[in-house]
């Protein structure tokens, strides 16, 4: 198998500048108009850095956080403030945190920083949290839902629930392609950082989305986290996304009728 191929998004989808030049407009945009709670700090460097959005009829439930992606080496929380348009409309805020980024910290130290940033916003706030994300913010999703908690001094369920989109669970078979470059992932870092490899949760819903269009491997990783935490007793589901790429599937968060957007608020409102 060609895992180069399998993993490079942004060659299986010659148009991807576009989209995520759209992105950024629509961010700029939402904010414009929405306004929120802009550049919080959850920690002591530049990057640790998060938006928080309200409705003006907070339900008062679980709080919801989108984690970007960018293979833990690019973007930021600015190119996404538009996905908290769909909760919105179902009373439920959203908090985007940013993150370090690999060259400079390892993918282990990316996890560190998220788990921090859940703890501020529990702290901050008070509520349970579900947490979705794209890509490699789907991968540090599903590591926030697997977290000990209580071992960080948190309440055990912190994080009630989770929803991958086009995320990844297993690092190890990007070891060999040009994405390593910057994370510098070796076998044992690797496992080390990947979900599937961490003792399964316990009382966690999560559910792993992917667009029909991706690339067999992303299938499989959605597909494999299922199998490992259904297997050991979680509710947990893949969702394949008709029509939809790596790069199209998570616009459907910012329309609030959409699927996707009703699932998220389906956990939120569970939790």
């Amino acid at each position: 198998m060609d895992l180069e191929t399998e993993y490079n998004n942004r060659r299986r989808v010659p148009g991807h500048p576009a989209i995520i030049a759209g992105w950024e407009a629509d961010a700029a945009h939402f904010r414009d108009a929405a306004g929120g709670e802009l550049g919080l700090a959850y920690g002591p460097d530049a990057r640790h850095r998060c938006d928080i959005f309200r409705s003006k009829e907070d339900h008062g439930g679980a709080h919801a956080v989108f984690i970007h992606g960018g293979y833990w080496q690019g973007l930021d929380r600015a190119f996404f403030s538009h996905l908290a348009r769909g909760l919105e409309f179902h009373g439920i805020p959203m908090a985007l945190p940013s993150y370090r980024l690999c060259p400079a910290v390892a993918v282990a130290d990316i996890i560190a920083d998220l788990q921090r940033f859940c703890l501020w916003l529990w702290q901050r706030s008070g509520r349970r949290l579900v947490v979705a994300g794209h890509s490699a913010g789907g991968h540090l999703a599903a590591c926030m839902a697997a977290t000990d908690w209580a071992a960080l001094g948190g309440p055990a369920r912190l994080v009630t629930a989770g929803l991958g989109i086009s995320g990844l669970y297993d690092l190890r078979p990007l070891i060999p392609t040009t994405i390593n470059a910057a994370l510098k992932l070796d076998d044992k870092a690797a496992r080390q950082a990947s979900p599937l490899t961490w003792p399964a949760p316990h009382g966690v819903r999560f559910q792993a989305w992917v667009g029909a269009a991706e690339s067999p491997e992303y299938l499989r990783q959605s597909a494999s986290l299922e199998a490992a935490w259904r297997g050991a007793g979680l509710d947990c589901a893949s969702v394949i996304a008709e029509g939809e790429n790596h790069f199209t599937i998570v616009a459907a968060l910012a329309q609030p009728d959409s699927a996707l957007t009703r699932a998220l608020a389906t956990l939120c409102d569970a939790a």
